[in-house]
């Protein structure tokens, strides 16, 4: 096997996992449960289809214009890999003290999305599932890809995270039902230690970036 294979499938390996954990549709689901209380399950289903479709053309646009737009404002890569890294460690470790995430969304918008009679695209899109996160996490891989083949793996991250959110928030009730919150918070432990690592690793990725002679 060529180098450069093993070096595209191991790339697309770190991609949809850094996606899919960041993105953590599971976390969406309690908040998900609680603020469609009394909808149809017609109505529901609309919803998780709008939000997981808004999600992907949110993140995809940035993961394929963000680097432009930093660019033209001045800011380096390496600098928003080392803010973002900082940003999913202190959602890392509200994830495993099993408090809610308050950089994903705060107990305000969840109340407003309660109120609302449609939240699809808020707060369940933004900020939930495209969250500043999820945002910092497919502008770094982005970057991190270099070569126009190595970019096809995050967009089709994006699109298979999407679509599991969707079929997720399709089944939420019945998953809330099994996993209980015990369950869940266990789960949300385990994938705020996943992403945990991969902030440090974006941290480490932004100082290398920005002293290249340093970490020669």
């Amino acid at each position: 096997m060529h180098s450069w294979v093993r070096e595209l499938l191991s790339f697309s390996l770190l991609s949809l996992s850094a996606v899919f954990f960041v993105v953590d549709p599971m976390g969406a689901l309690p908040i998900f449960v609680a603020m469609t209380q009394g909808d149809s399950e017609e109505k529901r289903r609309r919803m998780a289809r709008r939000a997981a479709l808004t999600a992907f053309v949110i993140l995809t646009i940035f993961a394929i214009a963000g680097t432009v737009i930093f660019r033209l404002l001045g800011v380096t890569l390496g600098a928003f890999k080392v803010a973002g890294g900082i940003l999913l460690l202190l959602t890392s470790v509200e994830m495993l003290r099993a408090q809610q995430v308050r950089t994903r969304i705060i107990p305000e918008e969840e109340q407003e999305g309660a109120e609302k009679d449609d939240v699809a695209i808020f707060p369940l899109a933004i900020p939930l599932l495209a969250g500043p996160g999820a945002i910092a996490t497919v502008t770094a891989l982005m970057g991190r890809a270099g070569r126009t083949l190595f970019m096809v793996p995050v967009v089709l991250s994006i699109a298979i995270t999407c679509a599991a959110s969707y079929a997720m928030l399709r089944a939420a009730t019945p998953i809330s039902r099994f996993l209980g919150v015990t369950g869940l918070n266990v789960m949300n432990r385990v994938i705020g230690l996943i992403i945990g690592a991969l902030a440090v690793q974006f941290v480490f990725d932004g100082f290398k970036d920005t002293f290249p002679r340093l970490f020669a």
